[in-house]
Formats: C-alpha cells, sequence, structure tokens
C-alpha cells in the first residue's frame, strides 16, 4: 500500500486522536503529545511556513537533538511537498556549508542558541539562507539578525492561516504523491565532499514497513529517540517506522540523560551502533571492577556459563536440564538485574547496525537475554537489506535478504543489491549515481562478502580496505582492518583502533584507550595520572594494552582465513581520535586515510621499528579554539602466534 508520511500522521490522529504518539522529558517531567495534536501542531507549521514563501519541491534544513516540534517541522515540510534535510547538531558551522549550498537552503529549523549561532555564522558564505526558526528561546532574547524568528511565532502565523483557509492543510497533503521526494540525507563525505541521498515516500515507507512485518512490529512499541535524526538509522527507527506503526517515541531530556532516560522509559524496541553498545559494557565492567570481591566472583561465574549457554538458549537450541536450571539462577542473579540497570528489561528486539560490531560483543549481550541482533543495510538501501531472525543471529552474518530485496556477489566480491528501498540517486551528481547504481537497478555496496550455506549474508570489510599482507611470515595472507579493530574494541579499555597492514609485511594498529575505564583501573592501583596524555603513555597502561592486543592474536591465531591479520606492533594515541579533528564521520567511523596522512610520522615509525616517536598535533576545542598536543609516544612489539600450533 502506497502512501505518504503526513497521510499516515493524519491516519493515526483519526483512528487514535488520544493515543500517545510521543514523549519529551522536561525539566524532569515526561510530557505526552497525543496524535492529534501533534496534527494540530503539523498544520499550523506548514501554514505558517507555506505563508513565509517554503514552495512544493524546496529544501529546508532542520538541525537539533530529537524533539517534538523538529518532527512536527519534518512533517509540515513533507505536507508541502517539500524536502527536509537534517544535519548533525554536533556538526561545526564550516561542515554545513556544503550542504545547504548545495541545496539551496533557504528555509532552517534550529533547536537552540548553539544552532543558531551556527547558522548565522554561515550566512555569508550561504546568503540564500534567509529564514531561521528556533524552538528553544534561551539565551536568543536580544537577538535581531532578519529572518530570525521563534517556531512560537511561526505557529501562531499558521494558526490564523488556518482560520482563514480552512481547507489548505488537506489540499496541500492530496498534492503529495507516494514517488515524490520525502527527504535527503548527506553521507558522511569520508573521501570529499558528503553526496546527498535522495529518497521517497514510497522508499523509505516501504522499508520501514518491510522491517515492521519482520519483527512483528506494533503501535505498542516504546522506542527512545537519542541518536541524531540526520543519521538515516535513527530516522527509519523513530520516523518512518513509527508513522507506519504507530508506536510512541520518547526524547530524552538531553545527551547526559539518555542512560537514566533509557531505564525509566523501558523501550521494547531499541536501536543503537556498536559504539553505544560498546560505551554500555564499558561501564558496566567498570562498577564490577569497584563491587567486592564476592560480587565480582558471582558475576565471572555467571558470565562464564551464559557465555557458554546464553546464545544457545536465546536463538531456540537445547541445553542440558541442569544448565538451564543454573542459567535460570544466574538470571535471577546476574542477568536479570544487569538487563535492567542497563535499560533493557522490556527490549523485544534491538538492532545494532552502522558498522561491523565485535563477536564477543555481540555474543555478551545475546548471553544475557537481550534479543540483539544485526542488520545490514545503508542510507542508499534505506536501512533494511538483510535481518536477523530471532533464532538465527550469529555474530559473524548480517542476517537474512528481508522481504523485496535481491542479493548477488560479483567476481571482485562486491555485494550487490536489488531493493524497492533504493535511493533515486545522488542530489546534482548523476556521476557519483552511475558509479553506485547500474543501468539494470543494481546498487552497488562497496562491501565484500559473501552468502553462506544457511542463506546468511557474511560482511568481510568495505572492499577498498580489504588488502593481503605483503612479505614476512604471512606473506599473502588476507588483510581485514575492521574485523581487527572490533576484536581489540571489545575490551572496555580501548575505545578506538585504527589497524594498517594492506600491502606491507604486518600489521601495526594506532590505539585510543578508554579514559573513563583506564582512568578508573589505574585509580584502583593509586597510580596519578595528570591528564588523557599522560595516562595514555603510563608503562602499566601500554602492559594493559598489550595484554589486549595479545589476546586477539591468540584468537585470530585460530581462524585460517584471518591468522595473518595479528598485530605485530602498535602504540597508545596521545589524544582521542575527533570528529571536530576531522579524524572521525560525525557518525564515529574512523577515516583511516585521513589518519594516515595526519599521523604518517607515527605510521612510519612503527614500520621502520623505532621503539619511540614524537608528535605534536593540533586539536579544535569544542568552543572553536586551537590548540597543540605533543607527546613522546611507545612503541611496542606484541607476541604473534603461530597458526598451525594454534589450530592444533
Amino acid at each position: 500500500m502506497q502512501t505518504t508520511f503526513v497521510q499516515l500522521l493524519m491516519q493515526h490522529a483519526k483512528a487514535r486522536p488520544h493515543a500517545p504518539a510521543m514523549r519529551e522529558k522536561e525539566y524532569g517531567i515526561w510530557q505526552t503529545l497525543t496524535w492529534s495534536q501533534l496534527a494540530v501542531i503539523v498544520e499550523q507549521l506548514a501554514a505558517g511556513l507555506h505563508q513565509a514563501g517554503l514552495r512544493r519541491g524546496e529544501h529546508m534544513v532542520v538541525v537539533g537533538a530529537n524533539r517534538p516540534r523538529l518532527y512536527a517541522t519534518m512533517l509540515a515540510v513533507q505536507s508541502l511537498g517539500a524536502i527536509p534535510v537534517a544535519l548533525y547538531q554536533d556538526a561545526v558551522a564550516a561542515e554545513c556549508v556544503f550542504p545547504i549550498n548545495n541545496a539551496e537552503v533557504r528555509f532552517a529549523f534550529a533547536e537552540d542558541q548553539e544552532q543558531v549561532d551556527k547558522l548565522l555564522e554561515i550566512r555569508e558564505s550561504a546568503p540564500q539562507l534567509t529564514h531561521i526558526y528556533f524552538d528553544d528561546p534561551r539565551g536568543l532574547r536580544n537577538y535581531d539578525q532578519p529572518g530570525l524568528q521563534s517556531m512560537d511565532a511561526l505557529q501562531e502565523a499558521g494558526k490564523a492561516f488556518v482560520k482563514a483557509h480552512p481547507g489548505f492543510f488537506a489540499e496541500s497533503i492530496a498534492q503529495v504523491k507516494p514517488d515524490d521526494t520525502a527527504a535527503m540525507f548527506f553521507t558522511s563525505g569520508t573521501t570529499g565532499n558528503p553526496k546527498g541521498v535522495v529518497h521517497s515516500h514510497d522508499t523509505l515507507l516501504n522499508r520501514a514497513r518491510a522491517g515492521a512485518t519482520f519483527d512483528r512490529l506494533t503501535e505498542n512499541e516504546e522506542v527512545l529517540a537519542y541518536m541524531p535524526v540526520a543519521w538515516i538509522g535513527q530516522n527509519i527507527f523513530s520516523y518512518a517506522q513509527w508513522l507506519s506503526c504507530g508506536y510512541v517515541v520518547n526524547c530524552p531530556e538531553s545527551a547526559a540523560t539518555v542512560n537514566i532516560d533509557l531505564k525509566e522509559i523501558g523501550p521494547t524496541y531499541y536501536f543503537a551502533p556498536p559504539r553505544v553498545f560498546e560505551g554500555l559494557l564499558t561501564s558496566v565492567m567498570i562498577r564490577m571492577e569497584d563491587a567486592s570481591s564476592l560480587k565480582r566472583g558471582m558475576f565471572h561465574a555467571c558470565m562464564r556459563l551464559a557465555k557458554r549457554v546464553g546464545p544457545v538458549l536465546s536463538s531456540g537450541g537445547q541445553v542440558s536440564i541442569v544448565d538451564r536450571a543454573l542459567y535460570a539462577l544466574g538470571n535471577f542473579l546476574v542477568y536479570g538485574p544487569l538487563r535492567n540497570n542497563l535499560g533493557f528489561s522490556r527490549v523485544r528486539v534491538a538492532y545494532t547496525a552502522g558498522e561491523a560490531i565485535g563477536p564477543d560483543l555481540f555474543s555478551f549481550y545475546r548471553s544475557i537475554g537481550v534479543n540483539l541482533k544485526q542488520l545490514y543495510g545503508s542510507t542508499e538501501t534505506a536501512v533494511f537489506v538483510c535481518l536477523q531472525p530471532d533464532d538465527q543471529a550469529h555474530a559473524d552474518t548480517v542476517g537474512v535478504p528481508c522481504e523485496g530485496v535481491q542479493i548477488k556477489v560479483d567476481d571482485s566480491g562486491e555485494i550487490l543489491v536489488k531493493s524497492p528501498g533504493l535511493l533515486r540517486g545522488y542530489y546534482k551528481n548523476p556521476q557519483a549515481t552511475a558509479e553506485v547504481l547500474s543501468a539494470d537497478g543494481w546498487y552497488h555496496t562497496n562491501d565484500a562478502g559473501f552468502i553462506d550455506k544457511q542463506g546468511h549474508l557474511k560482511i568481510i570489510d568495505r572492499v577498498k580496505d580489504v588488502g593481503r599482507v605483503r612479505g614476512g611470515a604471512f606473506d599473502g595472507a588476507m588483510f581485514a582492518p575492521k574485523y581487527v579493530e572490533n576484536k581489540l574494541k571489545f575490551f572496555q579499555h580501548i575505545k578506538e583502533v585504527v589497524a594498517y597492514g594492506d600491502g606491507r609485511e604486518k600489521v601495526c594498529v594506532l590505539i585510543n584507550i578508554d579514559f573513563d575505564a583506564v582512568g578508573n583501573w589505574a585509580e584502583r592501583r593509586n597510580l596519578p595520572y595528570a591528564g588523557y596524555t599522560d595516562l595514555a603513555q603510563k608503562p602499566q597502561v601500554y602492559q594493559l594494552i598489550k595484554e589486549c592486543v595479545e589476546q586477539v592474536n591468540a584468537d585470530l591465531s585460530r581462524d585460517a582465513l584471518l591468522a595473518g591479520s595479528q598485530v605485530s606492533r602498535f602504540l597508545v594515541l596521545h589524544k582521542e581520535l575527533d570528529a571536530d579533528d576531522g579524524e572521525l564521520t560525525r557518525t564515529n567511523k574512523v577515516r583511516r586515510g585521513f589518519i594516515a596522512e595526519k599521523y604518517q610520522v607515527l605510521v612510519d615509525a612503527l614500520y621502520q621499528g623505532r621503539t619511540e616517536q614524537f608528535i605534536e598535533t593540533q586539536v579544535k576545542f569544542e568552543d572553536g579554539r586551537t590548540g597543540s598536543v605533543s607527546a613522546t609516544l611507545k612503541i611496542e612489539d606484541a607476541k604473534i602466534f603461530d597458526p598451525v600450533k594454534a589450530a592444533a
């Protein structure tokens, strides 16, 4: 059934006017917005924007955290036949210039003073940006820039317009068709300017329905919307599927209260990239290290049982009566309280996507009774390509093709996809569109992988990143950097990893420690430190990280395909990798090529056999100022395990 986003809103408002559509936590209290109330707000905002001059086919930027009025604005824009473009709220001003100019944006929604300042700053570079509407008025009382107006004023103007033109909204909605462009999402831009991915109402809603059908989602689900709306994953789960299913979307008070709000809401449907699950696990392990010896012993004993029994039970397998009884005891003593502490006590379905998740991390959540599954997709495919059935969630695959999807693997190992959710194209970039969309409708994912005997898709890495070790003991062996990085990031003391080895005689890595986890570890050992840079270079910290690296090497040595990806040398970076410094994308993916250029002196030192290397790096602070961090970094060798002996 083809429809549009706003038509779905009106259907819910008519059929379930008093049912909750959204909740927002404000001043510590959850405020509920019903479907009928939301429809009224959308109508008034649409009328206000129409009166201000927003027209069909135009783009309007929305930038801010998840808020009911941000969602209402996107719906209002779509009801006029215009196109919302969400930008990352943590992007610096300069990063907003290209998308705004590329899409010729005249209208923008800004959540608060921070976002308003950002948009005002770039007006010289984007002079067509004439209308800026803000939601939160705090700090903006004395702003008098032309075209700057509150959402309250816009809504009041729209209210008056609706009164004078009562049939306007219905007529406007009727003109919007399922094949019309519904939204545009800008890619991370890891190798150049970001590309605008164009999607229609039908491509987004078709995939939203496919995912909802697969997991039997209903209007009774509860979702916490806390990831950036500019990320298509959040947009699908808390916008497209929200309108398809009619469940409740909950907006946390702030980024600082997400974990508290997660426990209060107790979502039934949860979605997060691997780094969020990594962070939650790290917080658990930190707390366990501070617990009494009795509690630590009980925890680790129960987790050993869970690791052995939990994944089997979660997949519907059979275990002995004794193991089942012990697991039930562990559930009462550890797993249940742990799920409750994480906010996962009511989760029925949890997904992770965005990048590959470490197998150990994935197994941890499955083993304690969280129905965590992987999906495969991208911005260009409207997310849903492959999904894992509840009883077939494997750490090394991303599931089976979902409804309407065809997959094939070409001779180079690249995965090709045909789906109803494919992008229409890249905005104003026919050359890039032609590179990824073939004439017969196949989308080139740039991911390398294969379909196993059970029909599950297995991703190895990005096509451009999969390489070979050349020379040395593992000459010709496959090198999959993301796989190595994810295995290392399972350890709570390691936050980020960048691996190199393609075309080289060995694999070397740059490592970021997790400052909170390692800081807690150091404090319990009375190890003083003056900050991140000082802590990162402590000999004791290097020994801690070395143990992690060698444990991963031991695991890799048992894998015939990836034994050559064992890490020979490593160093701990003197600063945390940061999106503001260009080292990560806004979705926190490592920009491996950029880092190799920026830290070439360190990469060279790793491969030239040096034991230390001085480096000075420019950094950007949150207030826009720049500074520098310098240090002499130690370089360590790690033990390499013989694959034949390990296999034997």
